[in-house]
């Protein structure tokens, strides 16, 4: 892994003050010393001060210290799956008993959200600890992109590698499908799946002209130049097989498995083994074999005696595509679903599973993000963060403290595309004027076909999430000192990372890894056979 330089020791106070400067921030509640650091801050002057100071007085509780054995690291990504498509978050049409049991054994959070209801962007902020607008990443990248994730990003598997660990991506990528954006070049040593998502092949029910063979790759080989619909039936089991292999293979070594499933993306496909199962349809089914891989993973980790030395994050890249109707999933209370700002499609369930660190069959109400899963992965095993600046927080106190810990976070801020549509802000949540897409109370599509939305538009709307989840409540004349102060966030993330809306470009914004002549690249086109070998690129 290339050496990088290191961070900026203001971003993260916590990880970054020194052990001094800490134990005085523990004890500075007495007046000259809170007059100290605010004369610091004043005559400093800075956007950095800034920062420390807020950082400071939003954490005065102490930091959790983090176990003194490194863990395993597994995470488990779903494609469009809702709110409440789990037991525990509230599915009843079919049992999800490893999933119920990661939960009972776990926390979950029940207001845990991805920067961005789609699926590139989202998982350019899990991997990386940044607002996906702030690294260039927009949207869901297909086989004409001549972009990816760039080289000076830092993912956790970079992260993790620097500290002496196996690495390994199975599933989908979505980052970007040429050479130079694939996993192995950005801190897997191994890497199995789908280049981007699993309807980007020629039968997609209403653009299957569009796309080229959708291939399978193995590190960076074509191993299946058209994969079918049966052998899309194959998807989650393989890929179990993989994780499940990987495991075993490093059991003796700290590890980073990366298993992002292509289900519940349409279109869906399910083994032999639970096609009909469920009895309530294709989705429940698709979820039934969901629940079984967690229960391989989890039984290959406690079959080597790893149970209690792996941290297990399970969550979504964003909410249901509810225009697939009986082939989606649901958002359950909250308000539309993938595509949108609003809580159904930013909104995921998430759990954390560490058998004896984070305590058993627990919650924690507050906010949380994607964004957030880097640094507290640095935290846990004492990495440097990445040297560019990143949006996370490290959110360990929320994972083993009080169920009412406060969020690290002043806000969250969610974009679609470059526009800044929404920030929440404790239990409050404002939207600012924006167009959206909706089913406006009409059915979802069956069979793997989707209805037609329809383009609705909200104006400035405030919502106490607390007690309206399924943001049905405009507060925001009844409390404009609110909206004010969530105005002045949104003002500052704008300066910071820009917005469509008002014509800003943000000043922290990086560009992301563009083909450049002379590098390899895959030549896919629609109507033709994958050639197995890269082209070299040249100059449009």
């Amino acid at each position: 892994m290339q050496q990088k330089p290191k961070q900026n020791p203001t971003q993260y106070p916590e990880r970054n003050l020194g052990g001094a400067f800490q134990q005085i921030w523990g004890w500075c509640m007495g007046t000259e010393i809170v007059f100290w650091m605010v004369g610091v801050y004043v005559c400093v002057g800075t956007f950095a001060a800034e920062s420390m100071l807020s950082d400071l007085l939003a954490n005065q509780t102490p930091l959790p210290p983090p176990p003194q054995t490194k863990p395993n690291i597994v995470i488990i990504f779903m494609d469009d799956m809702g709110y409440a498509d789990i037991g525990s978050f509230g599915a009843k049409d079919y049992p999800t008993p490893h999933l119920d049991r990661l939960a009972k054994e776990g926390r979950i959070f029940t207001n845990f959200y991805v920067s961005q209801a789609v699926c590139s962007a989202s998982r350019a902020s899990l991997l990386t600890g940044c607002y996906n607008v702030r690294i260039g990443i927009h949207g869901a990248l297909n086989h004409r992109a001549v972009h990816g994730i760039a080289e000076r990003e830092t993912t956790i598997a970079e992260l993790l590698k620097s500290k002496g660990y196996a690495t390994c991506c199975v599933g989908k990528w979505h980052l970007g499908h040429h050479p130079k954006f694939l996993p192995t070049r950005h801190g897997f040593d191994h890497y199995f799946g789908l280049p981007y998502s699993n309807d980007m092949w020629p039968h997609h029910p209403t653009a299957g002209k569009n796309y080229p063979p959708l291939p399978l790759l193995e590190d960076e080989r074509i191993v299946d130049t058209d994969l079918t619909a049966e052998d899309q039936q194959q998807l989650t089991r393989r890929y179990t097989e993989r994780a499940v292999q990987f495991i075993q293979t490093n059991q003796d070594q700290p590890f980073f498995l990366y298993l992002a499933h292509t289900m519940v993306h349409v279109p869906l496909a399910v083994s032999d083994q639970f096609r009909g199962k469920s009895g309530r349809g294709l989705f429940a089914d698709v979820m039934m074999e969901i629940d079984w891989s967690v229960g391989q993973i989890l039984r290959a980790l406690e079959k080597q005696g790893l149970g209690k030395k792996t941290l297990v994050f399970f969550s979504s890249d964003n909410g249901p595509w509810l225009s697939y109707g009986d082939h989606a999933g649901s958002a359950g209370p909250l308000r539309e679903g993938k595509g949108t700002t609003f809580e159904g499609g930013v909104r995921v369930p998430a759990i954390f599973w560490w058998p004896g660190v984070i305590p058993a069959g627990t919650q924690c109400h507050s906010p949380a993000m994607t964004i957030d899963i880097l640094p507290t992965v640095a935290f846990l095993v004492g990495a440097e963060l990445p040297p560019e600046p990143i949006d996370g927080r490290n959110i360990w106190p929320l994972l083993v403290g009080p169920a009412d810990t406060p969020s690290p976070q002043e806000a969250y801020y969610f974009y679609w595309g470059r526009h800044l549509q929404a920030v929440r802000m404790g239990r409050w949540k404002l939207h600012f004027p924006h167009k959206y897409q909706t089913l406006a109370g009409q059915p979802g599509g069956t069979g793997g076909t989707p209805a037609p939305y329809k383009t609705a538009e909200i104006g400035l709307a405030l919502f106490d999430l607390q007690t309206d989840p399924g943001e049905t409540t405009n507060l925001a004349d009844q409390h404009p000192e609110i909206v004010a102060k969530i105005q002045t966030l949104a003002d500052k993330i704008r300066a910071e990372l820009g917005d469509s809306a008002t014509g800003q470009k943000g000043i922290g914004c990086r560009e992301p890894g563009q083909l450049q002549p002379g590098d390899l690249r895959w030549d896919w086109q629609p109507g033709r056979p994958l050639l197995l070998q890269p082209t070299v690129h040249k100059q449009e």
